[in-house]
Parts: C-alpha cells; sequence; structure tokens
C-alpha cells in the first residue's frame, strides 16, 4: 500500500489547503482510495525535520510552502521561514504539487504576472509599489491588494480605487497592514472564472468554472471579499461561454510556470470582454464540496454515490498522477 504523508501545521489555512480538520478530510479520502495516509501537524523547522526524517512514507503533501509563526497571512517568507519544497528537494523526497521555484513564484502574483506576460499569456495592467516607491501613473478604476496572500486575504470595496489620492490611501494600508509590496492592477470589472488542474501528462484535466455568488453578499463592487470564501456562499458552474478559452488560458499558464499535480488558476474577464488571470494558486483549498476544486470535479464527474465519492474520486487523481510523475513505484 502506498503511503502518503500530509504536512500541515497552524498556517494550513491561511497559506493551504483549509485546517486541521480539511486535512484530516484528506487523509480518510485517500485513505478509502487504497493509499495509507497519515498527519504531521509541524509548528516549526525542528517539527518539520523530525516529520520527514522519522516516518515512513513514499510521497509527501504540504498545506504549506513554508514553516512560519505567523498564521493568519502568508507574504512572501522571512528569512527564517523554512520553504518546504526547499527542504524535500535537498534531500531528494518525493512530493504532490509545483516545485519549490515555482511555489515562490507563484506566491508572488507579480513574479507570476511577469512570467504570464513573456509567454504572451494575458494578465492584468500591472505595478509592484514597494515601500518608498513612487506611485505608478495607472488608468483608474485601479485594484490594490497585498502582492503575496491568498483566499481575497486584504480584498475589499476600499481595493477599487478612482483617483491618486484613493491609490496613495490603499497602498499605505496594504504596506502598513500586511508589510509587503501591494500590486497595483487595472480594475477587471467582468465575470470571475476559475479553473481547477488536475494531473500532469496525457491525462491531465482542465476543469474551468464560473463563479457564482448571490448579487446581495456583494458590496458595491463584484469582488469577492475574504468572508465569501471558504463557507460556502461562492458557487460554480460549468460555463455556457469561454469555456475553452479558460482553459486554453489555464493550459497556457500553467505550463509557462512548470505547474504540477493541482493547481488552480483565476481570472475574470476584463473591460474589453477578455479574460485576463488574476492568479494562479499552487495549494488550492481541499475543503469538501465548498472549496473551488471539489466543487469543479463534482460538476464533470458526478456520481451517484454523492459527493464524498466525488472528493475522494478527486483526490486519488491527484495523487496518482503525482506518483507517476515522480516515478515513485506502487
Amino acid at each position: 500500500m502506498r503511503r502518503v504523508l500530509l504536512i500541515t501545521g497552524q498556517g494550513g489555512d491561511a497559506q493551504g489547503w483549509g485546517d486541521l480538520s480539511v486535512t484530516e478530510s484528506v487523509r480518510d479520502a485517500l485513505d478509502g482510495a487504497g493509499f495509507s495516509a497519515e498527519i504531521a501537524w509541524v509548528e516549526t523547522r525542528d517539527d518539520f525535520i523530525r516529520a520527514i526524517e522519522g516516518r515512513r512514507y513514499d510521497l509527501a503533501w504540504s498545506a504549506l510552502y513554508f514553516i512560519s509563526p505567523r498564521v493568519e497571512v502568508i507574504g512572501a517568507g522571512g528569512a527564517d521561514d523554512l520553504w518546504v519544497a526547499d527542504e524535500l528537494d535537498a534531500r531528494s523526497i518525493p512530493y504532490l504539487g509545483p516545485n519549490a521555484l515555482t511555489m515562490k513564484q507563484l506566491i508572488q502574483k507579480h513574479e507570476t504576472h511577469r512570467i504570464l506576460r513573456q509567454h504572451g499569456v494575458l494578465v492584468p495592467d500591472h505595478h509592484l509599489v514597494a515601500s518608498m516607491d513612487a506611485l505608478p501613473d495607472m488608468a483608474f478604476p485601479a485594484f490594490v491588494k497585498p502582492d503575496g496572500e491568498s483566499r481575497s486575504v486584504g480584498i475589499s470595496d476600499a481595493s477599487v480605487v478612482h483617483s491618486r489620492p484613493e491609490l496613495a490611501a490603499r497602498v499605505s494600508y496594504v504596506l502598513e497592514t500586511f508589510g509587503q509590496p501591494a500590486l497595483v492592477e487595472a480594475y477587471l470589472p467582468g465575470a470571475e472564472y476559475t479553473v481547477a488542474m488536475l494531473g500532469n501528462g496525457p491525462g491531465q484535466e482542465l476543469l474551468p468554472g464560473i463563479v457564482n455568488v448571490d448579487p446581495s453578499r456583494y458590496g458595491k463592487y463584484r469582488i469577492l471579499r475574504s468572508d465569501l470564501r471558504g463557507v460556502g456562499l461562492t458557487r460554480l458552474s460549468i460555463p455556457e461561454t469561454r469555456a475553452e478559452e479558460a482553459q486554453d488560458l489555464a493550459r497556457r499558464a500553467t505550463d509557462a510556470l512548470a505547474c504540477w499535480d493541482h493547481v488552480r488558476v483565476d481570472m475574470r474577464v476584463d473591460a474589453d470582454g477578455r479574460l485576463r488571470i488574476i492568479e494562479v494558486n499552487g495549494i488550492p483549498g481541499l475543503k469538501p464540496v465548498k472549496s473551488w476544486s471539489p466543487q469543479l470535479y463534482s460538476l464533470y464527474h458526478p456520481s451517484p454515490a454523492g459527493p464524498a465519492l466525488e472528493y475522494r474520486e478527486m483526490l486519488r487523481t491527484i495523487v496518482e498522477s503525482g506518483f507517476r510523475r515522480t516515478g515513485v513505484p506502487a
């Protein structure tokens, strides 16, 4: 029986697929899919080293980008933070998910944008503003968010700015509140789409969905705040239009970034009616039913047995593909 070590900790909800209860759901589903899964809860570098050196497993899968005392925000990783993929690479331990370099590029949205633009993949016009930087010349409205966060952390109606004074105020808010640069983008007013990438190679699936929210839940703008995510308020449906456009954009993005096994590509429609990528999530949420990847899998692979079996089969798809990619024998 192939063994999977699930690595998580205090930062699992902010950084990765969810809190400990979500990791327990992943473990139980993998056990039901014929694997042997074990959870390693780590809070410090020593915890992590003991976990990866003192247990028997064939493949590691981490809900954490890095080991850090910060639990509410991600950031870009501090000098003392231990990147999980770096340490696994150093020990030649096979693991699921993008490699260490790609993970770091995905955490920093401006780096993701830079690479995608170099490959001709549409992203918003954007500028990175660090402390003491001059404000960029932007067309308004513009959108301001932390450069290194996920789950819509730091995003609200105030993120949409219409003048240089508003831009200055919001940039200052991001710098002071999150201690990281602000990413200033062209505001994309259209619908939001997402594509789950599952697996690698010829059997890879790219599952597009359109994000639906009760309009009464929005504020002034049609944007996804953090309080709308992960609590069952965002529901996905199979797009009636743009599905192939979204798949093509996601395929080109994940190829350009060398993504493996399971990532999610988020995109919105710009003022001219074109999809542009706003983020590639290297550790997508895995809350059963509520997170977007499980929702998408259920839409495309419905089972009479219901969501529990669909969730198990999605995880089996990801893990089996990871085993094949890493060459770990059955």
